[in-house]
């Protein structure tokens, strides 16, 4: 990928993160952090804290790329250590059947102490899993069918890693983030993994015209020596 199209990747992931996190924390932040501010007509301090997710979801968004970009290094590793991709789509299957297990029984189970948190956390697993086929199943449509497990792998498991920080933390609002950044994280890699491809294909395309342009500046300089 050029330098050009790296940055409007970048760019574009980081505004889904901003946009989604900011939006969505209307909602689901709303009594922690905007409802003080909204009936005291502080306007300032309501924007603060707006630019707040905003800013909470350029972070996320820089985190997912570098999950994205470690994965792709992860994925390759895989395919030369285990010898053939058949093999490796298998131990994918493995992990993401154990990075489940783990967050049911180890993360999920020991917060939901009410029986609210036990319908947020079983909808969250949901959202988590039913995005993954999706954008893995749009994946294998768009390229080819053999990647469709390692689509699902990192759409879960990464998925899951860049998570788990938040999952870890104990304090009294955190359903609420916990929440709140799962929905960035998944819509930042769903794009980052079906847009790739577009901008690896725009990247040759500008090769070939530099190069097109080199050559034709080439011929242009031995016609007038």
């Amino acid at each position: 990928m050029t330098i050009r199209n790296w940055f409007k990747f970048f760019i574009n992931s980081m505004l889904i993160g901003g946009l989604i996190t900011g939006v969505l924390g209307l909602f689901i932040r709303w009594d922690d952090a905007f409802a003080k501010y909204f009936e005291a007509g502080q306007w300032s301090e309501f924007l603060a804290a707006f630019a707040f997710m905003v800013v909470m979801g350029f972070t996320v968004s820089v985190i997912t790329q570098m999950g994205f970009f470690a994965y792709l290094t992860i994925h390759q590793m895989g395919v030369n250590i285990f010898r053939t991709l058949t093999l490796w789509n298998w131990v994918q299957l493995l992990i993401i059947a154990f990075v489940i297990f783990d967050l049911i029984m180890f993360r999920f189970r020991p917060n939901a102490e009410t029986t609210s948190q036990v319908w947020l956390y079983a909808f969250l697993l949901v959202v988590l899993i039913g995005t993954g086929v999706v954008v893995a199943l749009i994946k294998a449509n768009k390229t080819k069918k053999h990647v469709l497990i390692s689509a699902l792998f990192f759409m879960i498991v990464i998925s899951t890693l860049e998570w788990l920080p938040v999952l870890m933390v104990n304090a009294d609002n955190v359903d609420s983030w916990v929440t709140l950044l799962l929905f960035p994280i998944l819509a930042v890699n769903a794009y980052q993994l079906l847009a790739l491809p577009k901008y690896n294909a725009k990247s040759d395309e500008d090769r070939l015209k530099l190069e097109a342009r080199r050559k034709a500046r080439r011929e242009a300089e031995a016609k007038v020596k």
